[in-house]
């Protein structure tokens, strides 16, 4: 029944989501007032998926940047494209990275590339690597 939906919406909700969504008349009202507000409209999301494929395609190293850094962008990048449906495959986001970086990385790119396991290399993984390059070269 519709009232028992709408208790168990509005159960969970802070006092300002609650507040929102009191005058809506029907539990339906009442999740699309809800997935609005979290997830934005249609044309909302649509416009945010487009932001974050051209910030995904656009992406580079900047000047001064650590690998810890750049790595903490690109995940949240590709953590919202994920959540927005977009899939990955493990090859295509390290080659992303590897070239995304400045050319004071190139002798390990092309280590990394040489060792032609690109396509199974987790990311992570070869983050660990980048990192452990940028601490030899700051020894």
């Amino acid at each position: 029944d519709d009232q028992k939906a709408k208790n168990i919406l509005t159960s969970g909700l802070s006092f300002d989501e609650f507040s929102r969504t009191a005058r809506c008349k029907s539990a339906k009202e009442i999740w699309n007032m809800l997935e609005v507000t979290h997830e934005g409209t249609m044309d909302m999301r649509r416009t945010r998926n487009h932001t974050l494929i051209s910030e995904y395609e656009a992406f580079r190293m900047k000047n001064g940047e650590t690998i810890s850094e750049l790595q903490t962008r690109f995940t949240h990048i590709v953590n919202h494209l994920l959540g927005l449906g977009k899939m990955f495959e493990d090859e295509e986001l390290n080659i992303k990275i590897l070239n995304c970086l400045t050319r004071t990385w190139e002798p390990k790119i092309t280590t990394i590339k040489e060792s032609k396991n690109l396509a199974t290399m987790m990311m992570e993984a070869l983050f660990g690597k980048l990192l452990a390059y940028e601490h030899e070269l700051t020894q």
